[in-house]
């Protein structure tokens, strides 16, 4: 059944059910593995594309924005979006009535529950890159198992169909094992520091708009009244009033 099954097949998927036939057991849990990689990476790439994290137009109105003006027109703009950006610059502009100090702090909360977010997944690309090779060798022992049972068959005659099917699977389980491991740490590698650069660029941006926001006002979050000039100036605090001279006659 095998065979009239292999011969339906062209060439180089008989090659490759060949390849994977020939691996033994283990080969089975490697390739749940390497469906995981790819899901993940597919997954992960369409997650993290630019415009999901940092849309330009944010980006935009934020550089736009003049210091001290209204953000109405960026907090319209971050309520039709759902990027990780668009987040933490709402979370920034429905606390600008609070002082500077507590506004930061709850961005930087929001900001760590967005990496969070933005790292989702990762871990799994991180596990596979560490078992896969491990499962490749356990699966090269296993077909080191069968090369030797095979050389210690009482008869005296080495079973040569059986040692290379021995050989076999060890080798296939060792190179799908490390043909697993090596994309799925490239990819893990590559999202972290994509990862990296677009929260400190998230990071840029969202303290380069607090500061425009809080331009002009105190500590405390309050704009300072305006400074009397002239004429009007009120005296300084605990001094005695001027002596109203008498007119001249």
């Amino acid at each position: 059944m095998t065979l009239s099954f292999l011969a339906e097949l062209p060439e180089p998927a008989a090659a490759v059910w060949r390849f994977f036939s020939s691996g033994g057991f283990f080969m089975w849990p490697l390739l749940g593995c390497s469906i995981m990689t790819v899901t993940t990476i597919i997954l992960r790439g369409m997650a993290l594309r630019r415009k999901n994290v940092l849309p330009l137009v944010i980006e935009s109105e934020i550089e736009r924005l003049v210091p001290g003006d209204s953000a109405d027109r960026l907090a319209r703009i971050v309520q039709q979006d759902n990027s990780s950006l668009a987040r933490l610059v709402k979370m920034a502009l429905q606390h600008l009535r609070a002082p500077r100090s507590e506004t930061v702090e709850v961005v930087e909360t929001k900001a760590r529950h967005e990496l969070v977010v933005l790292e989702r997944g990762l871990i799994v690309l991180e596990i596979i890159t560490g078992i896969a090779p491990l499962l490749g060798l356990i699966g090269a022992v296993s077909g080191l198992v069968h090369v030797f049972s095979a050389l210690g068959l009482s008869s005296g005659a080495s079973n040569t169909q059986q040692i290379a099917r021995g050989i076999a699977e060890a080798l296939n389980a060792t190179v799908f094992g490390l043909s697993i491991a090596v994309p799925s740490l490239v990819a893990f590698s590559y999202f972290s520091k994509k990862i990296e650069v677009m929260s400190v660029e998230m990071e840029t941006l969202v303290v380069e708009l607090i500061g425009k926001c809080y331009y002009g006002r105190r500590a405390d979050g309050s704009t300072p009244p305006p400074r009397a000039t002239g004429a009007t100036a009120a005296p300084p605090s605990g001094a005695a009033p001027a002596p109203v001279r008498a007119p001249a006659i």
